[in-house]
């Protein structure tokens, strides 16, 4: 999972070298008219300061990360990349949330479809410097930084960055909520069982640690986590070799797959004699969850987690 992050971070900062591409394209891109003081807010973000308005109509988000922050604070955006895009993790992940907003590109952004969009405010993540100028040339852009660990940071920026601090002070609230609400459902059933929660790409197999996203919920929910998961790591995950196996076990094993080789790949190990050999596989404790949601870094997607671990956990919808 660790070298997937990487993959992924790589690939997107590679977009200095496609920059030159984009001067052409930037010819044809005219600068958004400028906001009246009274008309708009300051926001600091990574590449400076931009005045954004004060109530924005059209927004486009650039990272699905982004998205579902927009999205859980009540704003629906016209347009948004997908840099996770493929047949079984597309925006339909966020079900019926996502049903008119136009993709604009993948990992990459296409300017001229953004640009016909008309978005009054461009909201993304710090992948995204080497073309920030020509996005400022669209609308009023913000970039703010993003990590897989300190996902609430990211979902604080775009609530300053639409004005819905009180929106997500609220859905602060709700969450805890949920969890004093899912703890009080599981009792003490839990008390010394272990959680483990697992991802499967198409060769490799990455256990999930108590500081990711889903992790971070997982700890809310004081729900115990096996000593190989009861760590920090720099992406939320570490890979493991095929023959550490017994690393992934716990009462529960909640697993996910990202790509679908992955799901051929996960397939093949369920046959193997020691896949067969975890507790939670003998004893028929093995739930599948949707990668997009318990990697999905926002405020939408714990919503679907703490569903998942009353579906599975307390055994209710």
């Amino acid at each position: 999972m660790r070298n997937f992050f990487c993959w992924l971070i790589l690939g997107i900062l590679g977009f200095t070298l496609f920059t030159a591409c984009y001067h052409q394209a930037s010819q044809n891109i005219s600068y958004s008219p400028k906001l009246a003081t009274a008309e708009c807010r300051i926001i600091k973000h990574t590449m400076g300061e931009t005045c954004v308005p004060v109530n924005p109509q059209r927004v486009v988000t650039l990272s699905l990360s982004t998205l579902g922050n927009v999205l859980a604070l009540g704003v629906r955006p016209i347009g948004t990349t997908n840099e996770m895009y493929r047949e079984e993790s597309s925006l339909t992940s966020f079900k019926v949330k996502t049903e008119g907003i136009k993709l604009v590109g993948l990992s990459q952004p296409n300017l001229e479809a953004t640009l016909v969009l008309k978005p009054d405010l461009i909201i993304g993540v710090d992948w995204y410097k080497p073309i920030y100028p020509l996005l400022s040339k669209i609308a009023p852009t913000v970039l703010g930084k993003i990590d897989y660990i300190t996902w609430e940071n990211h979902f604080s920026f775009v609530a300053d960055a639409l004005g819905k601090q009180e929106t997500e002070k609220a859905l602060w609230e709700r969450y805890y909520q949920r969890i004093e609400q899912l703890k009080l459902a599981l009792g003490t059933r839990y008390q010394d069982k272990k959680i483990s929660f697992i991802y499967v790409g198409s060769d490799k197999i990455s256990i999930d640690t108590k500081n990711s996203f889903a992790g971070s919920i997982i700890n809310d929910a004081l729900l115990q986590r096996p000593l190989s998961q009861n760590v920090d790591a720099p992406y939320g995950s570490v890979d493991i070799s095929l023959e550490e196996l017994e690393k992934v076990d716990g009462d529960i094993l909640f697993v996910t797959t990202y790509s679908s080789s992955g799901n051929q790949f996960l397939a093949e190990k369920q046959r193997d004699p020691l896949w067969r050999s975890l507790k939670a596989v003998r004893e028929n404790n093995v739930y599948y969850v949707n990668f997009m949601s318990w990697a999905g870094t926002s405020m939408l997607g714990t919503d679907v987690v703490i569903d998942d671990l009353f579906k599975y956990l307390v055994k209710t919808p």
